[in-house]
């Protein structure tokens, strides 16, 4: 539909191995999936291998209602591949595979058609580690309308970020959503201190329309227009955090472009993610009642 918001993820697209199997995702494709799965006209930048694993990746793609036009297929580098363990308590840790597929998207007519069209864009951390791939996010960023909500989802990962890359893509962003423990790094990257609510010195200091800081089972933060507000998590059975934050994402996305205020972005959001974890996987079918009204 012409009238839906564009919503484009840029970055890494990968699977994710669990115990149990592979399970697709990737930061920027769980946006993409999710937006989708809001009411988004979504779509993914990135680049897959010429294998088994990257057409499966697309097909993925395809199956939530993602544009996959923009994804490259590389005959020289595999679809990336992320070991993941699980804690007691469901929280992740990563053994992230290097110098895969994603970590060499090229610019494409494809990509630069997808920025001049983008109602928002979200791009991370990760995806940088590589001088190509970081290129390309920029080159895709700069080529976006002035009006398109550029959201920098932290997402830090192993030692793949530096404190020039996460100053720099503050500069070519104008949203931001963090977690808690991301607070304290972004924050000793810019002010060369750490502290736990960055958010108000980040706005002043970055430009930024929108911020929010998510705290896990205490809820989140946000901030947009001199306004401030502090949302509670909704009670839930914890399977696996795998995606919350990239579901709260791309709600935070959707409530922001259809112009909602910040309270109710918040208990939107934070319901999506809510649900998310309480569901195996980053991608999980969400209920018509998380879906609708954006």
């Amino acid at each position: 539909m012409a009238d839906r918001f564009r919503v484009v993820g840029l970055g890494e697209m990968l699977w994710d191995v669990f115990p149990s199997g592979p399970v697709f995702g990737g930061a920027p494709a769980n946006v993409a999936c999710h937006a989708a799965a809001l009411g988004a006209d979504a779509a993914m930048v990135s680049c897959v291998g010429n294998d088994d694993l990257g057409a499966r990746a697309i097909a993925a793609l395809a199956e939530r209602g993602v544009d996959t036009s923009a994804v490259a297929r590389s005959g020289q580098f595999p679809t990336g591949t992320v070991q993941v363990h699980l804690s007691a308590d469901g929280q992740p840790s990563y053994e992230i595979t290097r110098d895969v597929a994603w970590d060499h998207v090229p610019w494409s007519s494809e990509a630069k058609a997808l920025a001049a069209r983008a109602d928002a864009v979200c791009f991370g951390s990760l995806a940088q580690r590589s001088e190509t791939t970081r290129d390309t996010i920029r080159r895709f960023l700069k080529a976006t309308r002035p009006g398109c909500l550029r959201v920098f989802d932290v997402n830090l990962r192993q030692n793949f970020y530096d404190d020039e890359i996460l100053r720099e893509s503050l500069e070519m962003a104008n949203a931001l959503k963090l977690n808690d423990e991301e607070a304290l790094i972004v924050a000793e990257a810019c002010f060369g201190e750490r502290s736990a609510d960055p958010i108000d010195r980040l706005v002043r200091q970055f430009d930024l329309r929108l911020v929010a800081l998510t705290l896990g089972s205490k809820g989140a933060i946000l901030a947009a227009g001199g306004e401030r507000h502090e949302e509670p998590a909704p009670q839930t059975t914890v399977a696996d955090t795998v995606g919350a934050g990239d579901s709260f994402t791309a709600a935070m996305i959707l409530g922001s472009l259809a112009g909602w205020p910040l309270a109710k972005i918040a208990a939107r959001a934070t319901a999506v993610a809510a649900y998310v974890c309480s569901q195996p996987g980053a991608t999980p079918v969400l209920p018509e009642s998380l879906t609708g009204g954006f």
